[in-house]
């Protein structure tokens, strides 16, 4: 894999709501072509740097920059079709069936409207699921896997250079965990794509990370690959890779 350009920077940024500072000077990049994972706790900040990339949120200072240009700058509609987004579950409409779902971000543009329908069923299949078979089905008759390729194969139908995703794995069994997190990984690769990606889970964020940003109370503890991240002195790193120690 080739890592380019930075697609994403954040230059100074903090956010604070209701009083409450969240998010505190955050100065980091994202590059092209790897996956970048936000790892930490809950409340630590992650989610929030997440949207603070495709302008759900914007930043109290600092500015927060994707392609080169502040989000600030973009308009966020325009920006969120740039982006792909997932969320945990796959975030899918329950009165739309699969390929619906999967073409919906095509849908909104009439340019792309024609071949919304065949776009997604060539998505659906990129992942996984038979278009023929799955694309009349009903989110509530796919397992929590299921859901969560069709999640993946609408954020990839736009053809997005960047994907954000939001602890998209969480709510699955162990083995289809590793087994979406090993594909992911694969899809993300192979398509040249570049990710963020948030998770509280350090095994997956080894296994899936070119570099892993752990985050607490609002700022980046660390930023290093898993290699890094392993041989690091930081108490905080020390704790996370306790839970994963295998007791003699």
């Amino acid at each position: 894999m080739t890592i380019s350009s930075n697609i994403v920077e954040f230059r100074s940024v903090s956010y604070s709501a209701g009083g409450t500072r969240i998010i505190d000077d955050l100065k980091f990049e994202v590059r092209g072509g790897e996956i970048l994972v936000l790892l930490g706790e809950s409340g630590c900040g992650k989610t929030t740097t997440l949207k603070l990339i495709n302008r759900l949120l914007e930043p109290t200072s600092g500015e927060v920059f994707v392609d080169g240009k502040a989000t600030t700058d973009w308009d966020p509609i325009a920006l969120r079709r740039r982006i792909g987004y997932v969320l945990q579950d796959g975030g899918l409409f329950p009165h739309m069936n699969v390929r619906d779902n999967a073409a919906l971000v095509l849908t909104i543009t009439d340019a792309m409207r024609d071949t919304a329908q065949a776009r997604a069923d060539e998505m659906l299949s990129l992942v996984g699921l038979d278009p023929s078979k799955f694309g009349s089905r009903y989110p509530h008759e796919l397992s929590g896997g299921q859901r969560q390729r069709v999640g993946v194969a609408r954020a990839l139908a736009s053809d997005p250079e960047l994907l954000l995703l939001d602890e998209p794995f969480g709510a699955l069994d162990a083995i289809t965990r590793t087994r979406l997190q090993r594909e992911f990984a694969d899809l993300v690769h192979r398509l040249g794509k570049t990710a963020v990606f948030v998770t509280h889970d350090l095994h997956e964020a080894m296994l899936l990370a070119s570099r892993i940003a752990l985050m607490d109370k609002g700022h980046i503890v660390l930023m290093d690959d898993a290699e890094g991240f392993r041989d690091s002195t930081e108490p905080l790193v020390r704790a996370y890779l306790d839970t994963i120690a295998i007791p003699a």
